[in-house]
């Protein structure tokens, strides 16, 4: 997808919960650290937030805090196990996140964070729950769909992707999630 454009900051939603959309950034976020690219995940879902979870790490001081208060936003990045791989949790749970990513802060921020990183993802809460990551995708170079295999509904995929084109971010793909290999199929006995 970035052969014309270089793509540095990619979010990721879905168009509900439970498609393993954290998963996914995470497992993006430590593929291009693997591959030398110095490379940040950001915990956009400030609601449900799990990216310090999944690196046990502190969630008190990250993006939220950054936002709100005069902290440097390079300096809530937190080193990982993983070489080139860093994370900026989200914080404080604020009582407006959506104000917070839609600010003038936020775009300020992040173009703080494409000085020092190759590569951000974005982590951000199901486009079809709350606006978060509507308005967040501006800021961005593109955005990726999580489905998830006999349960994102066809009808709830379209309207996910007719809402990420009123903000004129190019979606530049689709990760289908959650697919079982199924001894019938006709490609199973070829890639085994």
């Amino acid at each position: 997808a970035g052969v014309d454009e270089k793509i540095k900051t990619l979010l990721i939603t879905s168009p509900e919960v439970g498609t393993g959309k954290s998963t996914i950034s995470a497992n993006l976020a430590i593929v291009f650290a693997q591959k030398g690219l110095r490379t940040l995940l950001i915990d956009g879902d400030m609601r449900k937030p799990t990216v310090h979870k999944t690196f046990d790490k502190n969630m008190n001081i990250g993006l939220s805090n950054s936002l709100t208060e005069d902290i440097d936003i390079v300096n809530c990045c937190q080193r990982t196990t993983i070489r080139n791989l860093f994370i900026l949790t989200c914080g404080v749970i604020p009582p407006n996140p959506n104000e917070l990513l839609g600010s003038r802060r936020m775009k300020v921020a992040l173009d703080r964070l494409k000085k020092n990183f190759d590569r951000i993802i974005i982590d951000t809460p199901p486009v079809m729950v709350v606006s978060d990551a509507l308005v967040l995708a501006p800021n961005t170079d593109g955005v990726i769909l999580v489905i998830r295999d006999n349960e994102t509904l066809k009808d709830r995929a379209k309207q996910a992707l007719e809402q990420i084109k009123i903000t004129k971010t190019p979606v530049i793909g689709a990760i289908l999630n959650g697919v079982s290999e199924k001894e019938n199929s006709p490609y199973y006995h070829v890639y085994k």
